[in-house]
């Protein structure tokens, strides 16, 4: 049978692509693992000329364009203000913009955005959580929300739970949760339905070393199902490490993108981005 070799990170990836008994390739990507589809990767998420101006002010995002594919786990990533949180909470529909257009999994966000968000989850980077329920309340609340039948929910909660180190305090309220727990708690969730879509606005703020660690295993794990994940963070070492692709963002405009490999073959991500920040500051 003919034998289709994926290509690497950076090479063209419009050519066709033949299916090789339904196998997929696991390959090492910016030092990472990722599997790649033997057939071609869908885009999981278009951003196409998005632009956002909040009233009274500049354009917060400007005509900014970023695709996400199946097996990607993106890193966006900016200075404070930059824009970042502003086009994550456009993409899950919390946030109108004034031009451009989302699609998520081929849908449009604003026309279709319960067939959007049923495909994907979301993280923020401080998530409120409902206190007066019960840790497997919560979780049971989410999986309902996504239809996820009673043996698939048993199931997940009780791995993700017990990887994350929460399965045992699933039954007191979430009020009586630390910061990290309730980010844990979050996790699970957003994980129970095993979205296409993952978004994460600062992931890893307030997690444990461990737990860290775990988060980025989960992550591999969903992009090896064919899933991508849209994340900003301000962690530079770990977006290197972690991500296959990455944007950096100024002042709501794409500055710099591409794959991780390819921009971070003479220089690190740290320094890439001081450019940028340095630019920025002498325009």
């Amino acid at each position: 049978m003919l034998k289709y070799k994926f290509p690497k990170v950076g090479q063209n990836l419009n050519g066709p692509v033949w299916v090789v008994d339904g196998v997929m390739e696991k390959n090492a990507a910016c030092g990472t693992l990722q599997s790649r589809y033997w057939n071609r990767r869908s885009a999981m998420l278009e951003i196409r000329n998005m632009t956002k101006v909040y009233k009274g002010a500049k354009a917060a995002v400007s005509n900014l364009s970023i695709t996400v594919r199946g097996g990607d786990i993106y890193g966006f990533i900016g200075h404070n203000g930059a824009g970042k949180t502003t086009t994550i909470k456009a993409v899950v529909g919390i946030h109108d913009f004034d031009q451009g257009e989302i699609l998520v999994d081929g849908r449009d966000i604003r026309k279709e955005p319960l067939a959007c968000k049923k495909v994907m989850a979301y993280i923020p980077d401080n998530p409120d959580l409902y206190e007066y329920l019960t840790g497997i309340q919560y979780l049971n609340f989410i999986a309902d929300l996504y239809e996820v039948s009673v043996k698939e929910r048993e199931e997940r909660i009780q791995k993700e739970a017990q990887d994350l180190g929460i399965y045992r305090s699933l039954g007191d309220l979430v009020s009586t949760y630390s910061h990290g727990m309730k980010q844990k708690l979050a996790i699970t969730g957003a994980l129970i339905h095993e979205p296409k879509l993952l978004i994460l606005d600062e992931p890893f703020v307030g997690l444990d070393p461990e737990a860290s660690m775990i988060l980025r295993k989960k992550m591999h794990v969903l992009c090896e199902k064919g899933s991508a994940i849209f994340f900003s963070t301000h962690v530079l070492e770990v977006a290197e490490k972690l991500c296959s692709r990455i944007g950096i963002i100024s002042e709501g405009k794409m500055m710099v993108e591409g794959d991780t490999k390819d921009l971070t073959k003479d220089k690190s991500l740290e320094d890439i981005f001081m450019e940028v920040a340095r630019h920025g500051r002498e325009e």
